[in-house]
């Protein structure tokens, strides 16, 4: 598996990216939505990381720097046909590199809360990730939750 820095060029990253979009939109309502589309992934705060086997995108997901000892996971998404193959686990320990190399002290999430997102935070508390308070611009609701993870 190849983890790299990603562009958003490839039609295989752009379909995987708009699958995460709308079934997100589709789970969460409205208000309490955070997932980003294309175009705001595209932002310089914003590092997108995708993982590959030869021509074949597994998975992909994103670190958005909040500040400079902070940043938030973003767009984590596995493709149907690699899940639970380690390919999510790979990515954001990718990610927890990146940030350490980059001299974050915290690196943050936000997910949902119903059960269809029990998997993701059980995932998350897995590698380390504790439950805390709204971070940056989240509007706490009953709809989402957030996790952090302090680096060394």
């Amino acid at each position: 598996m190849l983890i790299k820095p990603d562009d958003l060029s490839t039609p295989e990253i752009c379909a995987l990216l708009a699958l995460h979009f709308s079934d997100l939109q589709s789970k969460t309502p409205s208000e309490s939505c955070y997932v980003l589309d294309l175009t705001a992934l595209q932002q310089p705060s914003i590092s997108v990381y995708s993982a590959w086997e030869g021509q074949e995108l597994l998975g992909c997901g994103a670190l958005k720097e909040l500040s400079q000892t902070s940043g938030e996971i973003k767009s984590m998404r596995t493709a149907t046909a690699h899940l639970r193959n380690g390919v999510g686990r790979a990515i954001v320990q990718h990610i927890i590199s990146e940030a350490n190399r980059r001299g974050y002290v915290s690196l943050s999430l936000e997910t949902g809360t119903d059960e269809s997102f029990a998997r993701a935070r059980e995932f998350y508390a897995g590698l380390g990730f504790e439950f805390c308070e709204a971070f940056g611009d989240y509007v706490p609701s009953g709809d989402n939750c957030f996790m952090t993870l302090k680096l060394p």
